[in-house]
């Protein structure tokens, strides 16, 4: 497990407890433009890591919508 793994990890963890998707949301966006001027220099590895975080932070902001709306119906 590399310490950018430990990290998205850490981040996950603190917002599962905030409970608020749309900083998960946000954080979804922050890595896929951090992963932009990756690939364009050609470092596939970060880069298409940064976009697994992504969709991660995105899935974790869909389960909160989803939830929030199970819950409130």
């Amino acid at each position: 497990m590399k310490p950018q793994d430990i990290l998205f990890f850490i981040v996950l963890l603190f917002f599962v407890y905030k409970h608020n998707p749309k900083l998960a949301a946000g954080a979804g966006i922050i890595c896929l433009i951090a992963s932009i001027p990756l690939f364009a220099k050609w470092i596939f590895f970060t880069a298409e890591r940064l976009t697994w975080y992504g969709a991660g932070f995105f899935l974790l902001a869909i389960i909160f919508y989803f939830f929030d709306k199970k819950l409130h119906t």
